[in-house]
């Protein structure tokens, strides 16, 4: 802003005034009623022109008033400093990706320059450069990522990522895992018993992560695969429930035994949202579905003792399935659309989740 070096206070053009028309500065300050120091002051150079002030010069020496106001912005503009393109580049960053909520979060440093921010974004994003878009191969629970949460959904899968990759797991195995279905499902019967499943997946070669949701993403879960050959299943554990749990990561593992993901993405935040028709999602659905409960056995127990569901029927129910009760109440839930029936059976089971799984949030701060 070069020309900003050539501007002139206002006093300068009123003095011109002055003396093109003979006037004394004495003689502007009784037409303006107003006192000769105030007239001195601005002629100096050592008083800013005021609206009230720019109207009474621009009556008493026939222009408007916007004349002398720009004079005034346009000289109190050169006297600060040009600006270094900084703060255009951090709104550029802000605009672009959610900064202040990956910054609360840890994942990149707070508080830090513009340039140290560029690189934290591009390091965490895998960016080549701050204008290339972000991209990320993986299998989640949604069909596809975008609108005005997109960046949010984005930064939580490169978190899962960055958490997943620090583990250290055997090569992947998909007939071990197969294998392995039949321990998780000996887990079932207690929400305790849910603190097993980070080893049991470890053993299979699935890397096994919990990341806290960013508010307003509803993720739940994801799979997703490092180099096209190790899988990862992260949760969010949004839904502190033990029937969600299951039927999430139940779902997640499907995509993983399908290798969903590997060549294009799947993406689903909100599990509680109208089914999707996706064959991919359709598959995991009714694994997670079955998983929770035999559907077979629901059909049955709710053709003999719907429309009556009486609590303690369904606590057999589940003791012969040697199941929690709250995963019968999930499906019931789901299946009756009926969302108040024995909540107080869908158990929390986060503590014990994270109490074995790698985890980045809900208290427990991951350093990379």
């Amino acid at each position: 802003m070069t020309h900003l070096a050539e501007v002139f206070p206002p006093g300068e053009f009123l003095q011109e005034e002055l003396d093109a028309r003979g006037w004394s500065q004495t003689e502007l300050a009784e037409i303006m009623g107003r006192p000769v120091r105030l007239i001195n002051e601005i002629v100096a150079g050592k008083r800013a022109i005021t609206p009230e002030t720019a109207v009474q010069l621009g009556d008493s020496l026939g222009t408007s008033a916007e004349v002398w106001l720009n004079l005034e912005s346009r000289y109190q503009l050169s006297k600060v400093q040009a600006s270094d393109g900084r703060i255009a580049r951090r709104a550029k960053l802000y605009a672009q990706f959610p900064v202040r909520e990956i910054a609360k979060r840890g994942w990149i440093p707070a508080k830090s320059e513009v340039e140290d921010q560029e690189a934290a974004l591009c390091a965490f994003f895998g960016l080549r450069s701050i204008d290339q878009p972000v991209q990320f191969r993986h299998a989640a629970r949604k069909t596809e990522i975008e609108g005005p949460k997109a960046m949010l959904q984005f930064a939580w899968l490169f978190r899962a990522r960055q958490v997943a990759s620090e583990m250290l797991v055997p090569k992947y195995s998909a007939s071990v895992l197969k294998t392995a279905l039949a321990r998780l499902e000996a887990l079932r019967s207690a929400a305790e018993e849910v603190r097993h499943v980070a080893p049991v997946l470890a053993e299979c070669g699935v890397r096994f992560v919990v990341v806290e949701p960013i508010p307003g993403t509803k993720i739940d879960g994801a799979c997703f695969w490092l180099d096209d050959a190790q899988p990862v299943i992260a949760l969010s554990l949004r839904l502190d429930r033990i029937d969600n749990f299951w039927f999430v990561l139940r779902h997640e593992i499907e995509h993983v035994l399908r290798e969903d993901g590997r060549d294009s993405f799947i993406l689903d935040t909100d599990l509680e949202s109208a089914p999707s028709t996706d064959p991919a999602e359709v598959a995991a659905n009714q694994a997670g579905a079955e998983f929770c409960t035999p559907q077979a056995e629901l059909k049955h127990f709710m053709a003999r003792v719907g429309p009556f569901y009486a609590e303690d029927r369904v606590l057999l129910f589940a003791q012969r399935l040697k199941i929690h009760p709250g995963l019968v109440v999930g499906q019931l839930h789901r299946q009756l659309n009926r969302f108040d029936l024995f909540k107080r059976h869908q158990v929390k089971v986060r503590s014990f989740v994270i109490a074995s799984a790698r985890t980045d949030g809900y208290g427990v701060v991951t350093t990379m």
